[in-house]
C-alpha cells in the first residue's frame, strides 16, 4: 500500500490499530500507557519478543530507544502496508536515529519519527555548562577542594572567546543561541557553507573542518552520526586545533575516533574534553579516559532534565493522535540523510 511519508492513514482494516511498544527489564513502562490502550491494541515487549509482535504491528514505539532490536528483528523481505509484513511507521523516542538507519528500514515504506525538539534546550544548557566549567577552572577547583588545597587562579574570560558548532539541526541552533548569549561568537559547520545563517551568522563545510577549527577555542560537537560524520574528527582535524582549544561532544560517540583523541589530549595537542557520548557505553572500566585529569566524562544524560521520559511519552501520543485522525505525523525523519528537515533553515545537518 503506498502512501505519503509525511502522511499514514490512521489504520488499515477496520478495527483498532496495534502498536507494539518496546521496553526493557528496568526501563518503566509510559506513564500513559492507560491512554494509549484508550486509542489502540498496545502490546510491551522486549527484544526477544519484538520479531513475534513486528508483522502484526501498525506502529512501533522504540520506548527502549538504545535497543538494536529493531534492526534484529526486521524482516528481510517485508514491504510495509502493515500486519503481515512491516509496520507502517516506527517512532524512536530519542533525538538520534543512526541505530534505527540499517538498511531494511531505510529502504522500506515504512515512517519513521523521533523525539525531535526536545532535547534541544537540554542539551544546550549542557554545552554552555561545559564552556564555563571549563572555561572558569571549576573541575579543577573540585580536585584541589577535595585535596584540602587553597589554590588562587586566574581564569579565562568565557565573552569573547570562539565555538564551532558542529551540526546545524535544533540541537546546534539552541547550542548556538545560548552561546551567543554567553558572549562568545559562534559559527557553525554543516552539510553547506553559508554566509548568512540566523543562528550561526557563518556555516562552514563540515567536509573542511580541519580547515576551520583552528579558529575555536571550543569545538562542539552536535551532529547527527551518518556516514558522512562518522569519525569526522580524527587525527588531521585534532592536530588542527589550538593547543589551548577543549572539545565538547554531546552528539554521538562515533563521530570521534577516540584513540586519536585519547593521544591528542595526551601531549597536549588540545586542553580538554567534556564528553557525554562514546563509541562503547557504558565507558568500559579501564578505559583512558576515566583517569585523564583533562576529561571531564558524563554518562550520555546531557538532555536528560527531570521528567524527559513522560515528555517523551507525551510527544508519541500527540503524534499517535495525528495517526489516528489521518494527519501528517511531527518530525519525519529523512531516512535518507538521518535527520528531522527544518523548512526554516537549510537540511541541518553536520
Amino acid at each position: 500500500m503506498a502512501h505519503d511519508p509525511a502522511r499514514i492513514p490512521a489504520a488499515f482494516r477496520g478495527d483498532r490499530p496495534r502498536v507494539a511498544v518496546l521496553t526493557a527489564d528496568g526501563v518503566p513502562a509510559p506513564h500513559n500507557l492507560p491512554a494509549l490502550r484508550e486509542r489502540a491494541d498496545v502490546v510491551l515487549v522486549d527484544a526477544a519478543g519484538l520479531a513475534g509482535a513486528l508483522g502484526d504491528a501498525d506502529v512501533v514505539f522504540l520506548w527502549d530507544f538504545f535497543s538494536t532490536a529493531l534492526r534484529d528483528a526486521w524482516p528481510a523481505d517485508g514491504t510495509g502496508g502493515g500486519p503481515g509484513g512491516i509496520p507502517a511507521w516506527v517512532h524512536v523516542a530519542a533525538a538520534g536515529v543512526d541505530a534505527m538507519l540499517f538498511d531494511g528500514l531505510r529502504d522500506s515504506r515504512a515512517v519513521l519519527t523521533n523525539a525531535h525538539g526536545f532535547f534541544d534546550t537540554p542539551i544546550a544548557e549542557f554545552v554552555a555548562a561545559s564552556v564555563l566549567a571549563h572555561d572558569k577552572g571549576l573541575h579543577a577547583s573540585k580536585s584541589l577542594q577535595h585535596a584540602g588545597r587553597w589554590e588562587h587562579r586566574e581564569l579565562a574570560r568565557t565573552a569573547g572567546s570562539r565555538a564551532l558548532v558542529v551540526g546545524t539541526g535544533g540541537i546546534g541552533r539552541a547550542t548556538a543561541r545560548l552561546l551567543r548569549a554567553v558572549g562568545l561568537e559562534v559559527r557553525g559547520a554543516g552539510r553547506t557553507a553559508r554566509d548568512a545563517d540566523p543562528d550561526f551568522g557563518r556555516v562552514v563545510a563540515s567536509s573542511e573542518l580541519a580547515a576551520h577549527v583552528g579558529w575555536a577555542d571550543h569545538v562542539v560537537l552536535a551532529a547527527p552520526l551518518t556516514d558522512q560524520t562518522r569519525g569526522i574528527v580524527g587525527a588531521e582535524v585534532l592536530g588542527a586545533m589550538r593547543p589551548s582549544a577543549h572539545l565538547v561532544n554531546v552528539g554521538r560517540g562515533a563521530l570521534v575516533d577516540e584513540p586519536a583523541l585519547v593521544a591528542a589530549l595526551g601531549r597536549g595537542a588540545i586542553a580538554a574534553a567534556s564528553l557525554d557520548v562514546f563509541a562503547a557505553e557504558p565507558l568500559p572500566g579501564g578505559h583512558p579516559f576515566w583517569s585523564m585529569e583533562n576529561v571531564h566524562v558524563s554518562a550520555h544524560m546531557s538532555g536528560d532534565v527531570e521528567g524527559w521520559r513522560g515528555a517523551l511519552a507525551d510527544q508519541f501520543l500527540a503524534n499517535l493522535d495525528a495517526y489516528l485522525a489521518g494527519r501528517p505525523l511531527a518530525n519525519v525523519v529523512d531516512k535518507a540523510r538521518g535527520y528531522v528537515p527544518s523548512g526554516a533553515a537549510p537540511p541541518p545537518a553536520a
